[in-house]
């Protein structure tokens, strides 16, 4: 855990300071519980996302948009990922609820065997826009294989994370 924080924190520092704040778009760290449901196979994870402003394609529920990243644990389990998310603002603009959807490759390295190197992230985030450019949240996600292997136990994940637009 104390390592995941480490890299966090490096991360979080180097783009504070090199990140300018024109465009609805950044990155997304993250650090949290990975199946916290598990008591014998949870630990702590680092995501780091880059959220797009583009729009993929609009919809009756609004417009979706890419967001790509990954997932370490502190047992070097991984998780790579390309989706789509929907960004609803609310409050004159000061919550953020993002939903998305994130398919992906994972490798279990010493943690949990999901079932299959493939697998499917739905996640919900909430969060407080701290500026104009930035805001912090929560987020739980669970990762699937959708019975693409011979199990599927799923992981159950939590989140406290900070977005810096750029």
């Amino acid at each position: 855990m104390i390592n995941c924080v480490k890299i966090f924190f490096k991360i979080f520092l180097l783009s504070f300071f090199l990140v300018s704040t024109s465009k609805a778009e950044g990155f997304t760290y993250s650090i949290g519980n990975f199946d916290h449901s598990d008591q014998k196979k949870k630990a702590a994870f680092f995501q780091l996302d880059y959220d797009s402003d583009n729009t993929l394609f609009s919809s009756p529920i609004g417009n979706f948009k890419p967001v790509i990243g990954f997932l370490l644990t502190e047992d070097k389990a991984k998780y790579g990922f390309g989706g789509v998310r929907l960004d609803y603002k609310l409050a004159n603009n000061s919550i953020l609820i993002s939903p998305s959807f994130t398919p992906g490759l994972y490798g279990k390295g010493d943690g949990k065997d999901l079932g299959h190197v493939i697998e499917f992230k739905t996640q919900i985030r909430a969060a407080l826009n701290l500026t104009s450019s930035s805001n912090i949240g929560v987020s739980y996600s669970h990762l699937s294989n959708a019975s693409l292997g011979n199990k599927n136990p799923g992981a159950n994940n939590y989140s406290i994370s900070f977005q810096k637009n750029f």
